[in-house]
């Protein structure tokens, strides 16, 4: 029997919670469950163009398995595993800060719960499935350059210690899908791809949202109670202490994400609470984007343009928001908002101390009390010039702390940061004293507190990457996927494998964004059209 044939699914969602009673595929308002049973769409030449060893072998699946032809028809949407019960989950969401009623999964399709290698629940949901009573006006369809981007980023972001939903495959569909990239007027045939997203689970803030928002209290008790026994059942059995202890840790668990999102440079572009995972994990990744050059104020969405409400150092912000929604979805089982309230924001007094203490781990240091500014005032410092934020964290980690170097010419002490400055030889004389002014204060302390610099460069190396996934590596493998050739594909996702270390001759993955990419569609700014 093949290797597939043998996964074991259980699929509790389905089994354990309210279905839309209607069976047909078409677009509707669902009222009182929690999901649609919905078969994807078949495609026309399913090809499996790229498969992550690691969550196969979650599945007990070899690289092999991977590359069999039933593979790419079972996670293309052709074919059926025994034990698989299709469905498309329900859910609302505030959308840019606005409630926009009921979304649901327009086209993601979950094929059931494998039970993993080690025993592990996980969730197999296809992504550009075809159309699932959630999916509007849209044909429920993805193309490959969001795949790709998804496909690589999840990765990606599990290697770099980022709580995420993962993914199996990427599988290229033999279809052309209709997109109008910018919303401009002008819609074009791109070649169509399905991705295999694997987590414990793909509930958010949304599923619990909507049926508070429609009074339906039974179902979102219902739904709660499932969380619980399923996700977090060493909180207890379900109560009002139950579900404030579940918010306190919804709340601990979204501070880490956020947190790990500013340590290395992750924009999610649509943090939309309907994109919030209740176990903490970035879902959803749409029009994202990596700070290449350091600001604070960049979105890679397009439709975010203009407020930049998701922009990179709003995330936070925005985070203990989109807590505050999820919390008004469980008035109805607290029967209050005080203790809600208390817990939110010592939710977000924990998110700023975790944020704080990230920077200064970031340059491998401790703040030495609430008044110390040193690591803030660095980031006010990498926006005098354009500055690539991964490459000065790693050249900063390289510096040599002697009184020799302090005594440096501002020149001589900043050049060992300038593989991170875009246009080094445009630094004027008052960015250049700025910096050597924060570089002198900074060795100063290290001087001070006797840090040998082979600790701290280890120590910064750790938590500082060498390899993300930068915006144009990520073009240049969707130009060759769209053609086919999954191979640089398949050699970022090796380099990401090991995001941390220096990997010599794979430098270029490493290098800064080349001017040719600054204004390019899908280097510089996405929309969600995909």
């Amino acid at each position: 029997m093949n290797a597939l044939e043998q996964l074991r699914f259980d699929n509790t969602f389905v089994r354990d919670l309210p279905a839309d009673p209607e069976t047909t595929n078409a677009r509707r308002q669902v009222l009182g469950a929690c999901y649609s049973r919905v078969q994807p769409t078949p495609v026309a030449r399913p090809r499996t163009i790229a498969c992550s060893r690691e969550v196969a072998e979650m599945l007990g699946l070899t690289l092999e398995d991977c590359r069999s032809e039933m593979f790419a028809e079972v996670f293309g949407g052709n074919r059926l595993l025994p034990g698989m019960d299709p469905y498309a989950a329900c859910y609302g969401g505030h959308q840019f800060g606005t409630w926009a009623g009921q979304l649901g999964d327009g086209r993601a399709i979950t094929l059931g719960e494998a039970i993993g290698a080690q025993g592990q629940r996980l969730e197999l949901q296809l992504k550009g499935a075809g159309p699932t009573p959630y999916s509007r006006t849209a044909d429920g369809r993805a193309v490959m350059r969001s795949s790709v981007r998804e496909f690589l980023c999840s990765e990606a972001m599990h290697h770099l210690g980022v709580p995420t939903t993962r993914a199996l495959c990427l599988v290229e569909t033999g279809d052309i899908v209709v997109r109008d990239m910018f919303y401009d007027g002008h819609p074009q045939g791109e070649p169509g791809a399905v991705i295999c997203r694997v987590a414990p689970s793909f509930l958010r803030f949304g599923n619990y949202e909507i049926f508070a928002s429609r009074r339906d209290t039974e179902t979102l008790r219902r739904l709660a109670d499932y969380t619980l026994r399923m996700h977090f059942p060493e909180l207890g059995q379900p109560g009002v202490d139950t579900y404030l202890r579940w918010f306190e840790e919804v709340c601990r668990r979204t501070a880490v994400m956020i947190t790990h999102w500013m340590r290395v440079g992750f924009v999610h572009g649509v943090m939309n609470t309907d994109n919030m995972s209740v176990l903490g994990l970035t879902i959803d990744y749409g029009p994202y984007g990596w700070l290449e050059p350091y600001d604070p104020h960049w979105t890679p969405n397009t439709t975010d343009a203009e407020g930049r409400r998701y922009r990179y150092a709003n995330q936070p912000g925005i985070a203990v928001w989109n807590l505050a929604r999820f919390a008004s979805s469980l008035l109805p089982l607290t029967g209050g908002a005080g203790e809600l309230e208390s817990i939110l924001r010592a939710s977000a007094a924990d998110l700023e101390r975790q944020y704080r203490q990230m920077l200064y781990r970031k340059i491998g240091l401790a703040p030495l009390d609430d008044d110390d500014t040193l690591a803030e005032d660095l980031l006010s410092v990498l926006q005098l010039v354009e500055t690539d934020m991964t490459i000065f964290y790693r050249s900063l980690a390289g510096l040599e702390a002697s009184e020799g170097v302090l005594q440096q010419d501002d020149a001589r002490l900043i050049a060992p940061l300038s593989d991170a400055y875009y246009s080094p030889e445009e630094i004027g004389d008052e960015a250049r004293g700025r910096m050597a002014a924060w570089l002198r204060r900074y060795l100063d302390r290290l001087l001070q507190q006797r840090i040998p610099d082979a600790e701290r460069r280890a120590g910064m190396n750790a938590v500082n990457p060498k390899y993300v996934l930068r915006n144009y590596m990520a073009q240049l493998a969707i130009d060759r996927a769209e053609k086919g050739d999954g191979s640089l594909v398949l050699e970022m996702l090796d380099v990401l494998r090991r995001p941390y270390d220096e990997q010599p001759g794979k430098e270029e993955f490493a290098e800064k964004r080349p001017e040719w990419a600054r204004h390019r569609p899908g280097c510089s700014m996405l929309s969600c059209s995909s």
